[in-house]
């Protein structure tokens, strides 16, 4: 199937879609039309962090053009600090921010140094010119709000009468880059000044914003940016496409922020860690209500090939063939971000499968049907057609049951800063014991949690988690941490000092139980606004995580009787005839992904 007809289907289906909008669109927005689709590219960050320069820009776009244009990837985007001479690291310099590339009107531009075509105040209008000439679109990188440099001058704002001091608020900054205030976009010289950046933005010829800093926590200094940059765009005469970053954009936000964008980061930055992998999973179903052509749940970039500045991506194969089937069945943009310079054959087959491709451009119907100890089955309708796309997934490690669904215990959603929960399991007979964090079911924004005094009691005494080395921690947001925040700050609720272990949903914590102890102990406390449930889970080794698993659906739960026919979209191998039920051996953190065509006539199945 060509890039060509892919496009086809794409708006055929937007078009048919738009006739059953979810309950909260009453109306169609216009900029839906702008990405019909899933948006497919690549974005610098991955590959060259703040640092990236013309040159290196155009030996990009050249490999994108020749390996990756022609599987539909058309999307080339400058990442953050374009406008930073000094830039060079994953890392932001709060000894730049009066010293950044802008003009008269406070509106930052391309830095002269390491974009030499811009020179002559001629902004990205070449580079963009070039992008185009390959047959790309250009999309570029901004953080929102107004330069603190902008600030300090005070400079005007274009077509007003007041000045950047006027419309910044210096109390909305970015926690983690150093270069902006927010702006307040509820006065008419606010939007004024959204409208000046986003008409220079096109008149450079850029076809796609990628805006950070604006989409968590979503307060309403960020949703009155968010409703500025839409009517800024809207005044253009070009189909920007709007992405918004980071995540995770809180869930509770759905209906707002795809009324608004094209689609929106439901993840802070992923990169090449299982962990990170396996909690996209709930993440996307969570996010299933608001996926709609145009308006796409995004799962973040994919670092796989050479990353980094030069390093191969951590994934092992295995994992990065569940990456590309759970954005493809899911329909999260396909946005790479390995240098395209150095493909290899594997990674330039994982992006370039065709069959795979179509799942991401042109299914329907993209739901999760069962997980169950990490073994986990999506499916997707196939557009114009009786037959399902599907996916299976072993998402299991090895040792490792840690399926939350089989908690010994798990709290109610405790919400709000200071609320608590008393904690006491059984450990008895234990092998390992693991430590859950949930987002409480309204997104992941705020939801820091502490385990308050953690011990385990029995015939040799008492001993404090604390004491103990994890053998696994990972958390949505920072790292957990002994005795400090998962941002490695002190410890506290409400305002005390604690002994325990801070993190942030979705956490988990795993330690091997020693002998001797017979119940744990805590107090899960919420230690900021946020919403959490948690969870402990005690390993008694009654199941066995082998190499391989069995990862099956029942065709009755596709709505499928009688027999199909099951082909291999990553091999391209036809697998026969199956009867009742489909199934595969996958190795751990190891996919499938398949199209089952249902059978009229009742041959030999499996």
């Amino acid at each position: 199937m060509t890039t060509i007809h892919l496009l086809v289907i794409a708006r055929s289906l937007l078009l048919s879609s738009l006739c059953a909008l979810p309950a909260m669109a009453q109306t169609t927005p216009s900029h839906w039309q702008f990405a019909p689709t899933p948006p497919m590219g690549w974005n610098s960050w991955d590959t060259f962090g703040t640092s990236i320069t013309e040159a290196q820009a155009k030996a990009q776009v050249d490999a994108m053009a020749e390996y990756l244009l022609p599987s539909g990837y058309d999307v080339f985007t400058v990442d953050i600090q374009w406008y930073q001479p000094t830039a060079n690291s994953h890392h932001y310099d709060v000894n730049a921010i009066y010293n950044l590339s802008m003009d008269e009107y406070g509106r930052l531009t391309p830095a002269v140094n390491r974009f030499p075509s811009a020179t002559g105040d001629l902004g990205f209008k070449l580079l963009a010119d070039y992008v185009h000439s390959k047959g790309l679109r250009f999309g570029i990188h901004i953080m929102r709000g107004i330069p603190k440099q902008a600030v300090k001058q005070n400079t005007p704002v274009l077509g007003t009468d007041l000045r950047a001091k006027d419309i910044a608020l210096t109390s909305s900054t970015c926690p983690w880059n150093p270069d902006m205030y927010g702006v307040d976009a509820t006065k008419p010289e606010g939007q004024a000044y959204y409208d000046s950046i986003v008409s220079m933005y096109a008149s450079w010829g850029v076809d796609y914003i990628k805006c950070d800093d604006i989409s968590r926590p979503y307060d309403n200094v960020q949703k009155a940016e968010i409703e500025a940059l839409r009517k800024a765009i809207d005044k253009t005469d070009r189909p920007i496409v709007l992405s918004l970053s980071p995540g995770a954009t809180p869930l509770s936000s759905g209906e707002h922020v795809m009324n608004h964008a094209n689609l929106w980061r439901i993840t802070d930055d992923f990169w090449d860690r299982w962990g990170l992998l396996r909690e996209m999973f709930e993440r996307v179903h969570a996010w299933q209500p608001y996926r709609h052509p145009g308006a796409w749940p995004d799962a973040d970039m994919i670092p796989i090939g050479i990353v980094d500045f030069g390093r191969p991506t951590k994934f092992t194969p295995d994992e990065q063939v569940t990456l590309m089937s759970l954005w493809s069945i899911a329909r999260s943009p396909l946005i790479f971000g390995g240098d395209m310079t150095k493909l290899d054959d594997f990674t330039l087959g994982l992006l370039t499968n065709r069959e795979v491709i179509s799942v991401n451009q042109a299914s329907t119907n993209n739901r999760q049907v069962s997980r169950k100890n990490n073994l986990i089955v999506w499916a997707a309708d196939v557009l114009n057609s009786g037959d399902q796309y599907v996916a299976l997934f072993n998402a299991q490690s090895s040792g490792d049951n840690t399926d939350f669904a089989f908690a010994d215990y798990a709290s109610p959603v405790i919400a709000g800063e200071g609320n608590s929960q008393e904690i006491s399991v059984s450990v008895k007979g234990g092998k390992r014991l693991v430590l859950f964090v949930k987002n409480g079911g309204n997104g992941f924004e705020h939801d820091h949690a502490v385990w308050v005094n953690p011990v385990l009691r029995g015939p040799q005494g008492e001993r404090s988690l604390t004491s103990l080395k994890w053998t696994h921690a990972d958390s949505g947001w920072g790292s957990p941490r002994v005795n400090r925040t998962c941002e490695d700050q002190p410890l506290l609720v409400n305002g005390e000092s604690v002994t325990g272990i801070g993190t942030h949903a979705d956490s988990t914590i795993i330690y091997e139980l020693p002998e001797g102890y017979e119940t744990f102990t805590t107090k899960g406390v919420v230690s900021r606004n946020g919403s959490v449930v948690f969870g402990v889970l005690v390993d008694r080794g009654e199941q066995e995580i082998t190499d391989q698993s069995d990862v099956s659906v029942n065709l009755a739960d596709l709505g499928i009787s009688g027999n199909v026919t099951v082909h291999d979209l990553w091999s391209g191998k036809n697998l026969g005839m199956f009867k009742d039920r489909f199934s595969r051996e996958l190795p751990l953190h190891g996919a499938g992904l398949y199209r089952l065509t249902p059978q009229s006539s009742q041959g030999t199945a499996r």
